[in-house]
This record gives structure tokens, sequence and C-alpha cells, in this order.
């Protein structure tokens, strides 16, 4: 009879109760390959959330700590999945947090193999759910915006079709955590040129890239000083074309960055140079179709709440409230009595209010 066939890059796994103490153990091997062994095992074992509930409640976070910093590339690479994977779970992410384990796990951002990388950024992506851990990596924003540059740069070389996706990949994850963390707090990234590097990101030919980045950009038109970075940076230009692109993700946060710019001055005044309330008149006329997915719906409403909001502080302008005049009949039927008052369309409603109430507005 053959004998039973075992895969020599996992470490052999005890039944039971057993598992995960025996691997515990096998993590300090002083051995690299069986170190590397009990890595592999433990990445299969932790997609089970009790498995990974049991990994942390058991002490292996701070094993994990120590071979953040292993003499072995593949061990520091797998170690780094594993952190990945265990931040899947609610579980693994405060353990990664309490654990400190961010300064070593980040520390792994200039590593040479682009695999360790990568999880790297996962990890840190997920880690960035929790408004803790976005907390957390504030101090960080500077150096995941150079980590941005950093791609830019790499994408001008010659790559295969794999290296281009898997860069992809890393650029949307590297936006996505900015974006978290920009919504804690701005400032970090709007002092180190913030906005001019997410500017740069929006006429990437992935949507998944621009949707990032106009989030990412949404978030730091908030506080005034990032709405003057945005016209100073010659932002908004980009996001006026963005109102056409054909993402409905991308179409509402390049709304809703518009609607923020807007709250200003010298906003109002660059959106209605760009001509944008025709498009902005556009998204606010277009229906839901019949049949629509939940998720179609939800992105189509954003698109339209955020450009009602644009145009109702865009109408402040002498300028921009003529040219609304003559299209109240829309702004109103939007904001009508059509439905019973709450529900999902009722967010649609009150912002055509608010823009109804500022067209009409007499002095």
């Amino acid at each position: 009879m053959a004998g039973v066939q075992t895969d020599p890059t996992r470490a052999p796994v005890a039944f039971g109760e057993r598992a995960l103490p025996r691997l515990a153990r096998e993590l300090r091997d002083p051995e690299p390959l069986t170190r590397r062994r009990a890595l592999a095992s433990l990445c299969d074992l932790v997609h089970d959330p009790e498995r990974a509930y049991q990994a942390v409640s058991q002490g292996c976070m701070e094993q994990l700590k120590d071979l953040l910093q292993d003499s072995d590339l593949s061990v520091r690479t797998q170690t780094s999945e594993l952190l990945h994977l265990l931040a899947a779970h609610s579980v693994g992410r405060q353990a990664l947090l309490s654990g400190g384990l961010l300064p070593p796990l980040s520390s792994l951002l200039d590593e040479p193999s682009a695999s360790c990388r990568r999880s790297v950024h996962r990890a840190l992506s997920r880690l960035a759910l929790l408004p803790a851990g976005a907390e957390a990596m504030l101090p960080l924003v500077p150096r995941l915006l150079l980590k941005l540059r950093e791609e830019e740069e790499e994408e001008e070389e010659e790559k295969q079709e794999q290296e281009v996706q898997e860069e992809e990949e890393v650029r949307v994850l590297l936006l996505s955590t900015l974006s978290r963390c920009v919504r804690r707090d701005a400032r970090p990234a709007l002092a180190c040129g913030g906005v001019a590097a997410l500017g740069r990101q929006l006429a990437h030919r992935s949507a998944h890239v621009r949707r990032e980045a106009a989030a990412a950009m949404m978030a730091i038109s908030v506080p005034v000083e990032g709405k003057q970075q945005v016209c100073e940076e010659a932002v908004l230009p980009v996001l006026v074309a963005l109102l056409s692109d054909g993402d409905a993700e991308v179409q509402a946060n390049a709304a809703g960055t518009i609607m923020n710019t807007a709250v200003i001055t010298r906003g109002k005044l660059q959106c209605l140079e760009l001509d944008v309330l025709p498009l902005l008149l556009g998204l606010v006329s277009e229906e839901q179709e019949e049949g629509e997915e939940e998720e179609k719906r939800k992105r189509r409403r954003a698109v339209v709440v955020y450009s009602l909001r644009a145009l109702a502080s865009l109408a402040e302008a002498p300028a921009a409230r003529r040219l609304l005049l003559q299209h109240l009949p829309l702004l109103r039927r939007r904001s009508g009595a059509e439905g019973e008052e709450g529900g999902e369309e009722e967010e649609v409603r009150r912002a055509a209010r608010t823009a109804v109430r500022v067209v009409t507005w007499t002095p």
C-alpha cells in the first residue's frame, strides 16, 4: 500500500487541541525550515475563526512579533502573510494592535520581497478597518504617501501582466489604508502633500485605483485646508472629468469632493469656471433602473445626493443661481411628495429640498 503523502512545506498538524501548542513550539525552533513549515500550517488553520481565536489566546502573537524581525526573509514573509490572515478576524485585528505588532509589521514595507510587502499592505488595510487601527496608523501616513510615490515611479518600468496586477493591488490597498486614516485625521496627509499625491491617482487606468483615490480625496477635502489644497493643486478639473466616469462609485466620490470644495468661495469660482453645473444636473436627472441591484442603487443614490448638495453650495453664487432657476422643475421633482416620507429615498429628497431653498432664496 502506498505511504501517506505529506506536504514538505508544512509542519504535520497534531489532532484537536494539541495542534496549536505544537506549532507554537516549532515557531521557536532554531532551524528556519521548521519555522517556515510551522507558519505555513498556521496560515492554513487560521482561516477558521475558532482557530484564529485559539492562536491569539494561546500567546502566538508575541512569537509572531519576534518572527517579523527574523533573520530569514522567507520567515518574515510568511509571518506577514499569517498576520494578514489573522487580521481578517476582529480578534486578530485587536490582538495586532494591543500586542504592539504594528511597528515591526510596518518596518517590512521596504522589504525586497514583493510578496512580503503585499502581505504587509493587506494586513494594514484590514487593520485600518478598526477606528483604533486607523488612529494608530496616523504616524505612518507620511511613509504610506512616500510608498505611493514609489509605486508611481515603478509603474513606468516595463513589466509582465502578473506584476502589473500585483502592483495595482498594492496601490489599491495603499489608497484604501490612507483613505481610512485620513477620515480619522486629515492633518498628517495635508502636511506632506497628500492632495497632490492623491490627485495623481485620479486618472489611473484602473477603476479600482480611481475609486479608492477619489474616496481618499473626498475625505481629505473635509477640513478647510483640504479644500484650499484641492483648489491650489488643480485637482478640480480631474474631478469634474470623473463625473462622467463609467464607475458610479468614482462618480459619487468625485461629486462628494466637489461638494466639499464648493463650500469655500475659491472652490465655487473654480467649479463654475469648469462649467460643472450641467454635469451635476445630468447626474441628478438620472433615474434608477427597474430591477437594479441593491448595491448599484446605493451607489447611484450617493451620486445624486452629493450632486444635489454640490448644487446647493454652488447656488450661493448669483451666476449659478440664475442658471439653476431654469432647472427648478427637476429639483422640485427630486424633492417632491412622490412616495412616503422616510425610507431610502428620503436622503435624496432632503438634499433636493435644500437645493430648492437655496436656489429660490431672496434677500
